[in-house]
């Protein structure tokens, strides 16, 4: 068979999760049977499978099969009406639609001839004077306020960490990042060729000292680090901690990502505070206010600046002009501050349906955090316990999503509390804990 046959039955099978004759929780058979259905080699059958994990359509575990992912639901799923979507609790994504209001106003602005004239025109990566100064109050944090010319602008936040990472790591390089990460950072790293040296965190997040071992042990070229709101964990350094990764940084001469996307829901004074001129500050508009019409931003000073400003240029990371007119109206009038004050208050109340409704299990998540983690009670394994809950017309995401490294991930699941509106999160809860009581075995497909 040829090389790319296999993701022709891929496509396949793609095609038939999309037309939902595969159902969410649907177990595959097992490789050798589906090789013998195919006419194909086992050792195609296990390439077709890696394709279908690798593209997120389906999650396995050895020992118990290969289910379909949760996408579109099938027939009347128990948390849907029929034709509606799943409930979603993969993506961290604040719904926008409560805020529309108050962003529509700058929008409006910018709907006559010469002011719409003006914001098509093309943008560079340093923004404008006026969205520079904008933002540098936006992204103030306690008693640090980035100087504006420090300030760099990317299409969105992802493009941002992107840059960094090309800047700071060759490909072919190493770069260390905590032990459970961000799925994005790990794709980026990936696509530029870095390798990634998982470090040991604990309760406020990574650890100097690890990070010193490993980079004793396996030198590394940089650090990518969530010292605020964790993604999946929820945990925020403490100051005492930053300052202890600062001078880590110093001592084995290490520039260090800073990603702050999360930030705007808690007061914490950031990393880049404790060693400018080792931190590249990376923050977006997607999670404050909406990630359909979004910026990045970089603060980074001196050297680190420039190249991360090259990076942004030749990856073709620029902002688009439209964006930076309309969210230099939104900060400068206040309405992006309105919005950060309503997902605040909008997050603590959805920390509160997860007291609630998953109390007496070990679910860890700040009060004011878009997402938790829950470590599942045994006998459950995470990936047999997403492909229940897709049966449901629930998705959440396993932890070996965010694990780096060949050991093995935590038995957990991050669920993202952004998305549903309040009462159907609750519903989705109290589905996911009733499931969580039920023994796994009784929750084999038929």
């Amino acid at each position: 068979m040829a090389a790319g046959d296999y993701r022709a039955i891929a496509d396949a099978i793609a095609a038939e999760i999309a037309a939902g004759r595969l159902a969410p929780g649907q177990r595959l058979p097992p490789q050798r049977r589906f090789a013998r259905r195919h006419g194909i080699a086992d050792s195609t059958a296990a390439r077709v499978y890696r394709e279908l994990v690798r593209r997120g359509l389906v999650v396995g575990e050895v020992g118990r099969g290969t289910f379909v992912r949760a996408g579109e639901p099938g027939p009347e799923p128990a948390l849907a009406e029929p034709g509606t979507a799943r409930v979603d609790l993969e993506l961290v994504v604040p719904a926008p639609s409560a805020q529309a209001g108050r962003l529509a106003a700058a929008v409006s602005a910018l709907g006559g001839p010469d002011a719409l004239a003006a914001a098509l025109h093309p943008v560079g990566v340093t923004g404008t004077p006026g969205l520079r100064a904008a933002a540098a109050g936006l992204l103030a944090k306690a008693d640090w306020v980035p100087e504006p010319e420090r300030i760099l602008v990317a299409g969105n936040g992802r493009q941002a960490i992107a840059a960094a990472l090309a800047a700071l790591v060759p490909s072919g390089g190493r770069l260390a990042v905590e032990a459970l990460t961000y799925p994005l950072v790990k794709g980026i790293a990936a696509r530029l060729g870095v390798g990634l040296v998982p470090v040991e965190t604990d309760a406020e997040g990574l650890v100097p000292g690890a990070l010193a071992a490993a980079h004793r042990a396996t030198p590394v070229r940089a650090v990518y680090v969530q010292p605020t709101l964790h993604n999946p964990l929820g945990t925020t350094m403490s100051a005492a901690r930053r300052a202890e990764l600062a001078a880590t940084l110093r001592a084995l001469d290490l520039p260090a990502v800073e990603d702050c996307v999360y930030s705007f829901l808690r007061e914490e004074t950031p990393l880049a505070a404790h060693a400018p001129e080792r931190t590249v500050l990376v923050d977006s508009l997607s999670k404050r206010l909406t990630p359909g019409l979004t910026l990045g931003f970089a603060v980074a000073s001196g050297a680190l600046a420039d190249r991360v400003a090259t990076a942004m240029r030749s990856g073709a990371w620029t902002p688009a002009g439209f964006a930076v007119a309309v969210a230099t109206r939104w900060i400068g009038e206040g309405a992006a501050t309105a919005v950060q004050q309503d997902k605040r208050q909008d997050a603590a109340l959805r920390q509160e349906i997860v007291r609630d409704h998953l109390a007496g299990f070990a679910v860890r998540g700040d009060p004011g955090a878009y997402h938790c983690w829950w470590e599942l009670p045994g006998p459950w394994r995470a990936e047999t316990f997403v492909a229940a809950a897709a049966r449901r017309g629930i998705a959440v995401t396993p932890a070996g999503a965010f694990a780096v490294g060949s050991g093995r991930a935590p038995n957990a699941v991050r669920l993202a509390l952004a998305t549903p509106p309040p009462a159907t999160l609750a519903s989705a809860l109290r589905t996911l804990a009733g499931l969580a009581r039920a023994e796994p075995h009784d929750e084999e497909p038929g």
